[in-house]
């Protein structure tokens, strides 16, 4: 099997406004499933994904999202997925030597990385939020307010769909090839 994953990478950008279009389940559904499949240290799997599609539930996160005055059209936004941060089980090596959270953090990135360019297979537009008031949305969808909500991904049809251009540092400021 081939794919153009350096295409993939071009054409995926963070959406800003939405169509007023729902997202089919099965749609979301091929998000996080390609989300589970994620890397991560150990296996550890240290994720949940809570994917928000009912219309009152969209409306309140895409509300904490805002909260901060951040991501002013977030509720333009027709399904999102809080991903939560589970507990890490890293094997008994590893364990023994440093915290079991420590890469935690990076799983969930990739995890959500990864909805990201499921989302733009599925023909759909997405956008990693990091600023959103977390009790807020832990209140919404029944979550415990100590659980830590990681980060939140806005999915939905892209209201303009036309690939913007990059604006990315070159090669060469950001890469030291020791060869």
């Amino acid at each position: 099997m081939t794919t153009d994953f350096m295409g993939l990478c071009r054409r995926r950008q963070s959406c800003r406004k939405y169509a007023d279009r729902p997202v089919e389940p099965e749609k979301l559904m091929a998000c996080v499933e390609a989300a589970r499949l994620a890397p991560s240290a150990c296996n550890s799997q240290p994720w949940h994904f809570h994917v928000v599609s009912r219309p009152d539930l969209v409306e309140k996160i895409g509300a904490a999202t805002q909260e901060f005055g951040a991501n002013p059209t977030m509720d333009t936004a027709k399904a999102f997925v809080v991903i939560t941060e589970e507990h890490a089980k890293l094997s008994p090596t590893i364990r023994g030597l440093i915290d079991s959270q420590y890469y935690a953090h990076g799983d969930v990135g990739a995890a959500a990385a990864i909805i990201c360019f499921e989302a733009e297979e599925q023909g759909l537009g997405s956008c990693i939020l990091g600023s959103y008031n977390r009790e807020t949305i832990c209140r919404a969808l029944g979550v415990p307010v100590e659980k830590r909500v990681r980060l939140v991904v806005a999915l939905g049809y892209a209201e303009n769909a036309a690939v913007r251009e990059k604006a990315r540092k070159a090669l060469d400021e950001v890469v030291t090839l020791y060869a």
